[in-house]
């Protein structure tokens, strides 16, 4: 419920103030409005306004600023909350965000808020329905035609106690059942207010104590948290980093101090937040996006409310307004889902850097691929590098071999050497992962009379074959249609698939190895909630199988019985127009060869390449990623390009590819004119984007580089300010994206 503003009964005795508010609007500035109340006002705090002929949910950033404008201004509408919600630590990270990320402050607040916070509701601990069985209603009052009731007494006394409203719709009771037997007096309704987001463990489990190299790098951590500090741990897959984490939290985090530990993937939080659970019990808390938002807003009134949390996240709780945090943990540190891609692109990473230096406390970078940035601060010794060069327990690290196709025959993407391979582990009754960056059936539907190739008609781009559910789809804009039976240019019968997905490999496994389960992993095969927990559950089974998957298999997953890893096609990032392609591929086929010999039998890893003889690839067969890496740091320093500099890329999109381009083109020229102010920035391009057309819309690039980021943030502001006082059509956008990761 709101709390509207009261007013005060002389408002002779109360001087209006002016109030500076951040809106959910796509423009880089705040909005003033006057307060007349004599409540007390203060930053952080939540108001309901009139915008236009909208109201709108606002967050107080500034009280009676020092340059008011010189208009009449509205009042405000009602005020949301008694105290403010946004500690100042929050207010300044998140106020530097939208101005280094040159995206509209208010967006930036509101991509900080749960759900419920955003509509205007109390900022108050939420409550649940709790039922508990009357012991004095006798069950042989109850009708006898009431049978799903008798079920739920039933139900009771096989499992007595107190029990949530959704423990007993998860048991398959309706909210018309449980009402109509509390109706009948056979049930007692409570409300309770619900406190942590994990439930206390009876007995906390203690942590294993460390190994040698584990303990080498535990000595070389900070033993408190009270001096901002950047540590990257480079450890070898399977080495223990998440141990080092834990033991270093329980010895260094103060009892009433919070911590931020963010993982990349949703599917890998629940398997991180149990690990933690079993040590830090009812300390754990956890927020990504797929959980309720009364779940969300439980957890950030914690986190608000200074409780001392261990906070599990994705990368938006980076956002979470922590008021005593005294730890941050970045695991897997390269990846590139921190970066937000759309709307806020902010860097998790990067960001979780900033609010560590604010709230001068420590950082641990853990990765077996660290970033090539997080290598060149170590370069510059900015961040301190720890290894841990052995793996824990009794696993070591795989070979690796390259297995050249060249002139092999491939059946669903598979040599007949990787395929020998796979029936020998199997027979040893041990598991085998192959990873294939494509899901679907084949990427592409070509007809063999004309040559046509089945596209998108909203993208530059081929549709893929899904033949599980008998569709072309587009994985950019989503567009989909039915498979044809007809060529959609000549008319003829004679439509093949080209190219290998995950699914196609499943086919030729299933009928190749009718004796062994196919476990296929990808977004198509885990929509269904809870699914991807079976698949797991299965594998942990330990039994031999085949893992088909793309690279949701090759994060953090520990599959102790898997011996055999094969990469069926390891040359797409060799060649790639994306100067980071080199990096990506070295650390995607890094990363899932780690999932081998974590057990222990010893693992061995088959990578199928057209290229063999690749430097890169010999390089990655020495199990040396260190090493391979400061190579291409090397490279990238030799070319200027990041991390030995920063850059900022401006898209512009519109109906056209002309249009775009031209618009571009008259950027470029203003910042020329401007070359006085900015002379150390390096402009490139416009040039079309590398899927040049997408959801109908035709975008390009404009890319600003420098040497020097604070010269880079001087012109992409100025620039920002322009592009926002020029007129452009409904059906033109433009985006400015800070150290960006992709130019897709």
């Amino acid at each position: 419920m709101d709390h509207p503003a009261q007013p005060s009964s002389d408002p002779s005795k109360k001087t209006p103030q002016i109030l500076r508010v951040a809106l959910p609007r796509p423009v880089r500035q705040f909005f003033d409005y006057t307060f007349s109340s004599a409540d007390e006002v203060m930053p952080g705090q939540r108001v309901r306004v009139f915008f236009g002929r909208q109201t709108l949910v606002g967050v107080i950033v500034a009280v009676n600023p020092p340059d008011p404008p010189d208009i009449k201004l509205r009042p405000i509408s009602a005020l949301l909350d008694r105290s403010p919600l946004f500690p100042v630590s929050s207010l300044t990270l998140i106020d530097w965000a939208a101005r280094y990320y040159q995206h509209p402050p208010g967006e930036c607040f509101w991509a900080a808020l749960p759900p419920p916070l955003r509509q205007g509701k109390a900022a108050e601990m939420p409550t649940e329905t709790t039922w508990t069985r009357n012991a004095e209603a006798v069950a042989d009052t109850l009708p006898k035609r009431a049978k799903r009731q008798h079920d739920l007494l039933r139900w009771f006394a096989e499992q007595p106690g107190e029990h949530a409203n959704g423990t007993l719709t998860a048991a398959g009771f309706t909210p018309q059942v449980i009402r109509g037997l509390a109706e009948r007096g056979f049930l007692a309704r409570h409300e309770r207010t619900l406190g942590q987001a994990t439930e206390k463990s009876a007995v906390l489990q203690s942590l294993p104590a460390p190994n040698a190299a584990q303990q080498s790098v535990l000595d070389g951590l900070p033993v408190s948290c009270d001096a901002f500090a950047v540590h990257l741990i480079h450890g070898i897959t399977g080495s223990g980093k998440t141990e080092v984490y834990m033991h270093w939290l329980r010895q260094s985090l103060p009892a009433d101090g919070q911590a931020l530990v963010l993982v990349p993937e949703i599917n890998l939080t629940p398997q991180t937040v149990a690990r933690f659970v079993r040590h830090f019990g009812a300390r754990v808390a956890l927020w990504h996006s797929a959980l309720t938002d009364t779940e969300r807003l439980r957890t950030w009134l914690q986190v608000q409310s200074g409780e001392p949390v261990i906070l599990v996240s994705t990368r938006s709780g980076v956002l979470l307004p922590f008021s005593r945090l005294k730890a941050v943990v970045v695991d897997e540190e390269h990846d590139g889902a921190y970066k937000q891609n759309d709307g806020f692109r902010y860097s998790a990473r990067d960001l979780s850097l900033v609010a560590a230096r604010q709230a001068n406390c420590p950082v641990l970078l853990g990765s077996a691929t660290p970033s090539l940035e997080s290598l060149h601060n170590v370069e510059a010794r900015d961040y301190r590098l720890h290894s841990l060069a052995q793996r824990a327990g009794k696993g070591t690290l795989p070979s690796l071999q390259l297995v050249d196709i060249r002139s092999r025959p491939l059946v669903g993407g598979v040599s007949p050497p990787l395929m020998q391979a796979i029936e020998s582990t199997l027979a040893l009754g041990q598991q085998v992962l192959l990873f294939i960056n494509r899901r679907g059936y084949a990427p592409v539907l070509m007809c063999y009379d004309c040559g046509h190739l089945l596209e998108c008609r909203n993208c530059d781009t081929r549709l893929t074959l899904h033949r599980r559910e008998n569709r072309m789809r587009c994985h950019h804009c989503d567009f989909q249609r039915p498979v044809p039976k007809r060529c959609d240019k000549c008319g003829g019968e004679n439509l093949n698939p080209v190219g290998e997905g995950t699914e196609k490999t499943e086919d030729v496994l299933t009928q190749a190895l009718p004796d062994y389960p196919i476990i296929r992993i990808d977004r198509d095969s885990t929509r269904k909630k809870g699914s991807l927990d079976g698949m797991l559950a299965a594998i942990h089974e330990g039994k031999p199988c085949v893992l088909v998957g793309t690279q949701m298999l090759t994060k953090g997953h520990d599959f102790p019985n898997v011996t055999l890893v094969g990469v069926l096609n390891a040359d797409g990032g060799l060649f790639s127009s994306d100067f980071r392609g080199p990096e990506q591929l070295a650390q995607t086929v890094t990363q899932v060869a780690g999932r081998a010999g974590r057990g222990e039998q010893p693992g061995r890893v088959l990578i199928q390449t057209c290229h063999a003889d690749h430097p890169l690839l010999q390089q990655l067969c020495q199990n040396d990623y260190l090493t391979l890496a400061r190579s291409l740091l090397q490279e990238r320093e030799d070319a200027l390009l990041p991390p030995c500099s920063a850059q900022i890329a401006l898209r512009f999109e519109s109906p056209s590819m002309e249009l775009s381009i031209d618009r571009l083109v008259a950027t470029r020229g203003q910042l020329e004119q401007w070359r006085d102010q900015i002379p150390d920035v390096l402009l490139l391009g416009p040039f079309p984007a590398a899927i040049a057309r997408k959801a109908n819309r035709h975008r390009a690039y404009l890319i600003l580089q420098a040497d020097n980021r604070r010269a880079l943030q001087r012109a992409a502001n100025a620039l920002t300010r322009w592009l926002e006082q020029c007129r452009f059509s409904h059906n033109e956008r433009w985006l400015i994206d800070v150290d960006p990761q992709e130019l897709d």
